[in-house]
């Protein structure tokens, strides 16, 4: 088994894709969202729930870099974390 900073260089640590919510609301929230996703699929078009599909998909990316921002600034908090212990 690799090292952690071998995993870590090879790519096989990827936080976002482990990290599923362990909130109870989490499976509900998501099955809510498909299921309305179905019932637009029947409500509008072809081509204008195509357009809502490519909505989502710009929102997700704007939300996969926020997260990302945020997993950044939490790392570099932890990593001040330690060094102030280190140092005093």
């Amino acid at each position: 088994m690799p090292n952690f900073l071998e995993s870590l260089y090879y790519g096989e640590l990827i936080p976002n894709e482990a990290n599923v919510p362990r909130d109870p609301q989490y499976r509900q929230l998501s099955r809510q969202v498909s299921e309305s996703m179905d019932s637009w699929k029947g409500k509008l078009s072809v081509d204008e729930f195509r357009e809502l599909e490519e909505l989502f998909e710009l929102y997700q990316k704007l939300q996969s870099m926020e997260l990302a921002a945020s997993f950044s600034q939490g790392f570099r908090l932890g990593a001040r974390m330690v060094v102030e212990v280190f140092v005093e």
